[in-house]
């Protein structure tokens, strides 16, 4: 019975990364594809993430079928999912979806990876971290964000929403 719904699960996992490879793929489609340096165009890396999960969503499904995930550990961590942590990560991604075009790609990223970050110490148990702990997330997920935002608007002439109209924030 064990085996059985384990492998209807994993067999639902390959289903939905295939699902989720068909909705990038729709998403790739409305993309124009007219070729920009060196011949490759904005929608070249949807269209290959789209044929890697496909790829891979199919390879899960076909394992799954044929007796399940070989040589697979036991699930380690807690009996139950840990919503509080899951709320605190949901609420950096949401924020960041939310803020990006209000306070810049820089801000609403180093305020989702605060966010994150508290969430996923809560869901080690180790709490949610002080003054200190925060101000040094803010730090870390500044120094992330600000090199990533400054490859692609610099480097790769990619617009992203910045706070001001220099392009560095």
């Amino acid at each position: 019975m064990q085996e059985s719904r384990n492998r209807r699960g994993q067999a639902l996992v390959g289903a939905g990364v295939l699902l989720v490879a068909a909705v990038l793929g729709v998403g790739a489609i409305g993309i124009p594809g007219e070729a920009g340096y060196q011949g490759v165009g904005p929608n070249f890396l949807p269209w290959v993430v789209t044929v890697a999960l496909a790829l891979f969503g199919l390879l899960l499904l076909a394992q799954a079928l044929r007796g399940g995930f070989r040589e697979m550990e036991p699930p380690s961590g807690a009996e139950r999912g840990d919503w509080r942590a899951m709320a605190w990560v949901a609420a950096g991604v949401l924020a960041n979806a939310a803020l990006i075009t209000t306070i810049g790609f820089i801000l609403s990223c180093t305020l989702c990876f605060v966010l994150a970050a508290r969430g996923l110490r809560l869901s080690e148990g180790k709490g949610g971290g002080g003054l200190a702990r925060t101000l040094l997330d803010v730090a870390t997920g500044a120094l992330i964000a600000a090199p990533a935002f400054w490859l692609f608007t610099k480097l790769l002439a990619i617009n992203l929403p910045g706070l001001t109209g220099t392009g560095w924030l």
